[in-house]
C-alpha cells in the first residue's frame, strides 16, 4: 500500500483549497456576492472589508452612554471569570464561565469604572443573544449581511452581540460556521491559524467544569459530573510552551486588527484567538458551513493527525 505523507497533505491543502495568505487582505468596499463566493468562500480565505457598515445607524449611535439610556434596564447574560478566560483550559480542567443576569446599565457602569464586580465581565452569550436579549437595538443594524447571505445561499443561523473588558480573551478554537464579524466601536485583535495547521495545534481531553461565584465574591471551580470530557486546545498562542508543544513552531499564525466599521470574514474551521480594546462593541453573523470537500479534507487531516500521534 501507499504510505500517506501527512506533510504533503498539509502542503497541498495549504496551496489548493485552504490557501493561506501571508497577511489578511483588505477590501476597500463590500464585494459582489459572486466575487465574495469566488475569491473568498471557495478558497476558504479570510479578508477584512472596509466601508461595509456605514449605512448602519449603530455605527454612529452605539456607545456606552447610548446603551445606558436606551437599554440600560434590560437584563443580559454576562460571562464572569476570574481572569477573563471563558471556555478555556485552566490546569487540568476545561472551565466555562459563571453566568450572571445583569442589567446592561450595570455592565456599562463596570466598564466606565462607576461600579465594581468580582472578576472580568463579558457579554458574549452566543445563540443569537442580540435578537433574544437586546431586540430594542435591532433597528440600528441590518438583520444579515446581504452580499454574504446571497453568496452563501442562506440567512444567518445566529446574530450575536459582544461587549466586554479588555481583559476578556477568547481562547484558541475553531467553529463550524462562516463568520462575518462586525466591529461597531473599538477594535478586536485576532490571531488566526488556517485549518491546514491542525497537525501543529495540540488538543487534549479535559474534564469540563464551571466557575461559581460565592457570596464573598470568590471563584471556585465545580466539575460538571454529567458531561463527557471536552477536547480543547491547551496552548496559549501568545506565549506558546514550545518545550511542551514543539510542533506548534511549524504553524503559521496570522494577526490582524479589525477596527470600527470593518467586517472580518472568518471562514469556517479557521482557528482563532481574540482580544479586544476596553468596551469594544461588536456584532457577528454565523452562517452554517457547507459540509463539502473542504470539511472532508479537514476531517481527513484531523484523523491522520490523531493516527500519527502528533497530538
Amino acid at each position: 500500500g501507499q504510505i500517506i505523507n501527512l506533510e504533503s497533505i498539509v502542503r497541498e491543502g495549504s496551496l489548493i483549497n485552504l490557501s493561506v495568505p501571508l497577511a489578511v487582505p483588505y477590501l476597500d468596499k463590500p464585494p459582489t456576492p459572486l466575487c465574495f463566493y469566488r475569491d473568498w468562500i471557495c478558497p476558504n480565505r479570510p479578508c477584512i472589508i472596509r466601508n461595509a457598515l456605514q449605512h448602519w445607524p449603530a455605527l454612529q449611535k452605539w456607545s456606552l452612554p447610548y446603551f445606558r439610556a436606551t437599554v440600560g434596564s434590560t437584563e443580559v447574560s454576562v460571562a464572569v471569570t476570574p481572569d477573563g478566560y471563558a471556555d478555556a483550559v485552566r490546569g487540568d480542567r476545561f472551565v466555562m464561565p459563571a453566568e450572571r443576569r445583569l442589567p446592561l446599565s450595570f455592565v456599562v457602569d463596570v466598564l466606565e469604572d462607576r461600579a465594581q464586580h468580582p472578576g472580568v465581565l463579558y457579554v458574549q452569550k452566543q445563540c443569537s443573544n442580540l435578537p433574544t436579549e437586546l431586540a430594542q437595538l435591532l433597528p440600528d443594524l441590518e438583520s444579515h449581511v446581504p452580499w454574504a447571505s446571497e453568496a452563501l445561499g442562506k440567512m444567518p443561523d445566529a446574530v450575536n452581540f459582544w461587549l466586554g473588558e479588555a481583559a476578556a480573551v477568547t481562547s484558541l478554537h475553531k467553529d463550524h460556521y462562516e463568520n462575518l464579524y462586525c466591529v461597531v466601536s473599538g477594535e478586536k485583535h485576532f490571531l488566526l491559524h488556517p485549518p491546514s495547521d491542525r497537525p501543529f495545534i495540540p488538543y487534549e481531553l479535559y474534564t469540563p467544569a464551571t466557575y461559581q461565584l460565592t457570596e464573598e465574591g470568590a471563584f471556585k471551580v465545580v466539575d460538571e459530573e454529567a458531561m463527557e470530557k471536552v477536547p480543547w486546545i491547551p496552548l496559549d498562542p501568545l506565549a506558546p510552551d514550545l518545550a511542551r508543544y514543539p510542533s506548534y513552531s511549524q504553524a503559521q499564525a496570522l494577526r490582524c486588527t479589525v477596527q470600527a466599521g470593518e467586517i472580518l470574514y472568518l471562514p469556517a474551521l479557521w482557528f482563532h484567538h481574540v482580544q479586544q480594546s476596553h468596551g469594544c462593541i461588536a456584532v457577528n453573523f454565523w452562517y452554517d458551513m457547507e459540509y463539502d470537500f473542504k470539511y472532508s479534507y479537514f476531517q481527513l487531516l484531523d484523523s491522520l493527525t490523531k493516527a500519527s500521534g502528533l497530538n
